[in-house]
This record gives structure tokens, C-alpha cells and sequence, in this order.
């Protein structure tokens, strides 16, 4: 396929579409010591922001993709880009508490819909030998975000306002909706005799490794990114959240460049090798509080994780075949829960025990998941693609 034939366009909208998914939901993660000032609230209660903004995606990625399975595809994409505009717009404005988590939740909402969309809707845009590098692509607002969006949205949030991130996150919206308009085909939705019922979907061989790997990966990783900031203030780094996140997204980049290379050909050893590398990563924070070492965890870490998406997409495609959107809605429900779940939980942690028994609680997690992907060898992590 030539560099001419390959819809770059239409699957960079996908890609700017999960930057602002991705930034949308984390950029509270750098911001939280603002923001619960301006809410008048605690750490612990402006990280509910995230779990709220989760638990919208996981109540919705089910149910609203089971109903609009036969809808058209752009039409659903647009309405759901400006549920972003509309529920960053009220974040922006809003100075209560509760209003503000529930516009989190309605913009978490907009994205389960739009993750169950997004790796469906770049496969169907090539053939068979380019749907890896597709999702590759659709996939790298991901890192993008985390790498250039939430670092610079973290500085400009402490310069001017968290609140007017939010407001520059509208404009993002409201110019996607028209370079969607321009530039996305549109497709049809899942014809009437291909929708297997849930439960159907849910047995398919492969399903539920994956979801079990997702669920325990995202939860660790969300355990310390919503609570970066508690966790570097510790280690007296209070001052470096920008750079530290800045780290971890650059290597996420790189990551995710990586898995574009490879996934058609490695998915299993690459999903064995991230787990493994993250899991490393959390023995030496707890054994070390060197300010260097912290420097280089974040770094494996981002590398490890930023591709993490696309493979654990591409596994549950793969397992799932022709019911590929109905089990994505599974992911992103499995992994909105995570999200929500490191919320919770690195909320729990804090008031607890404190930031210092992240590492083991991380470690425990990543073990689990990779002992199932391990398991996993003939179906939802083969060996090759099938």
C-alpha cells in the first residue's frame, strides 16, 4: 500500500480523538493540588474526579454500544466529540463540587462510547496486512497526550488555571468535529444477524484473559499516575511533576512506535516483556529513593505501558473476530474500571498506609496479569496474530 492510499487523515482524527479522551481524563492527575483548592476539597476528593470521569465510561461502554451497534459510525463519533466539548465546557465554568464530577462523569460517558469505537473503526479503514499499523496510528493520541498534553496542560494549569485547560480542551473538540466531518469516511453499523449476545461474546476463547490483564495492568498503572504528584512530593520531587510526566510520555511515544513495528508479528512476547519490565520497575521503587532511579522507573515505565492499548486492543480483536466492537466495549469498560478502581484505591493507600506501599500493591497486580498472559498462549495472547 502506498504512502498515497494509507488514510493518514482519517486515522489521525481517530488519534486526536483518543488525545482528547486521554487528556480529558488524566490531566486532573498533575492538577490536583489546584483543583482541590479551587473546589475547596481535599487531594483525596479532587482525585475522584478521575474515578468519576471512569466510572462514566464503565457504565456506559456496555449498555450505549449494545444499543448503537447498528448505528452509522460518524454520526455516533460526532455526538460523542461534543459530549467532550459540552462536559469540558461545564468543568471550566463550574465552581461546585458536585456539578463538576457530574460533568466528569458525563464527558466519561462520551468516552466508553467513543473507545469501543476507535480501534474498530481504524480496521475497517485498511485491509487485513495494514490493520496493526492502523491501530497503531488511530492509537497514538494516546502517548501524545501523555507525552505533550497532560505535561504542558500540568505547567500551564499552575501559570494560569486548571480551569482554563479544560476551556482549551473545548476548542480541541469543536475543531475535531469539523476535521472529522472533512476527513473520517463513514461505515455502517453491525448488521442484524452478526450481534452475538453479550454473554456469547463474553465466552469466546481469549476474551477473558485479556480482560483480566487489562483490568489488573490499568489498575496498577492508575494507582500511581492519579496519585503522581502525592507520590513525588514524598520523594522531594514536588516540584518536578511536569518533567515527570513529560518523561513518561516521551517513552510512551517511543513505546508505542515500538508495538507499531512489531504487533503483527510479537504481540504475545511484547504484552510478557511490558508486564515483566513494569513489574521490575515497582520492586526498585521500593527499594530505592534515589531522585535518579525515580527518573528511570518513569522512563520504563512509559515505555512499557504507552503501547499497552494497542496491544491489549489488537488481543481482543483478534480473539473476538467478527464481535471485535461488542468485546472492545468489554476493554473499555474492564478498563475504566481499572481507572477508577487506582483512584479508589491509591486513595485508600494514601489515607492508610500512605504513598510508600504503592510499589508492593503495584507488583502484586502486574504478577497476576502476567501469570494469565502467560497462561494465555493459544487464544487472547497467541504467539502470533492468527
Amino acid at each position: 500500500m502506498t504512502t498515497e492510499r494509507f488514510p493518514w487523515a482519517g486515522l489521525l482524527a481517530l488519534a486526536m480523538t483518543g488525545f482528547i479522551c486521554i487528556l480529558t481524563e488524566t490531566i486532573p492527575a498533575g492538577l490536583l493540588l489546584q483543583i482541590g483548592d479551587g473546589l475547596g476539597v481535599s487531594e483525596a476528593l479532587a482525585g475522584q474526579l478521575v474515578t468519576l470521569y471512569a466510572l462514566g465510561s464503565l457504565l456506559a461502554a456496555i449498555p450505549i454500544t449494545t444499543v448503537t451497534r447498528g448505528w452509522r459510525r460518524r454520526p455516533l463519533l460526532l455526538m460523542c466529540i461534543l459530549g467532550f466539548l459540552v462536559f469540558n465546557t461545564v468543568t471550566t465554568l463550574s465552581s461546585n463540587y458536585l456539578l463538576t464530577l457530574g460533568a466528569r462523569f458525563f464527558a466519561g460517558v462520551s468516552a466508553g462510547v467513543l473507545w469501543g469505537m476507535i480501534a474498530g473503526y481504524a480496521r475497517r479503514m485498511v485491509p487485513e496486512s495494514r490493520k496493526g499499523r492502523a491501530m497503531a496510528v488511530a492509537m497514538v493520541g494516546t502517548p501524545l497526550a501523555l507525552a505533550l498534553g497532560v505535561p504542558a496542560g500540568t505547567l500551564l494549569g499552575t501559570l494560569v488555571g486548571w480551569r482554563s485547560i479544560f476551556g482549551i480542551m473545548s476548542l480541541l473538540a469543536l475543531m475535531l468535529v469539523a476535521w472529522v466531518v472533512w476527513k473520517l469516511p463513514d461505515y455502517p453499523g453491525e448488521a442484524p444477524d452478526k450481534r452475538l449476545p453479550l454473554y456469547k461474546v463474553f465466552v469466546i476463547p481469549g476474551v477473558r484473559p485479556v480482560l483480566f490483564v487489562v483490568l489488573a495492568w490499568v489498575l496498577a498503572h492508575n494507582i500511581l499516575y492519579t496519585y503522581i504528584a502525592p507520590y513525588l512530593t514524598q520523594a522531594g520531587l514536588t516540584q518536578r511533576v511536569d518533567l515527570i510526566l513529560l518523561i513518561f510520555g516521551i517513552t510512551a511515544l517511543v513505546g508505542i512506535w515500538i508495538i507499531g513495528i512489531l504487533i503483527d508479528r510479537k504481540l504475545r512476547p511484547l504484552v510478557l516483556i511490558s508486564l515483566v519490565a513494569f513489574a521490575l520497575s515497582s520492586i526498585v521503587l521500593g527499594i530505592s529513593s534515589s531522585q535518579i532511579m525515580i527518573y528511570l522507573v518513569v522512563a520504563v515505565w512509559g515505555l512499557t505501558f504507552g503501547g499497552a492499548a494497542t496491544l491489549l486492543q489488537t488481543a481482543v480483536a483478534e480473539a473476538a473476530g467478527e464481535s471485535a466492537d461488542m468485546a472492545q466495549s468489554m476493554l473499555v469498560m474492564a478498563w475504566n474500571l481499572a481507572i477508577g478502581g487506582g483512584g479508589v484505591m491509591g486513595g485508600i493507600l494514601i489515607e492508610t498506609v500512605g504513598v510508600r506501599s504503592f510499589p508492593l500493591a503495584l507488583f502484586i497486580l502486574l504478577i497476576l496479569a502476567l501469570l494469565v498472559a502467560w497462561q494465555a498462549k493459544e487464544y487472547g495472547f497467541p504467539s502470533r496474530k492468527r
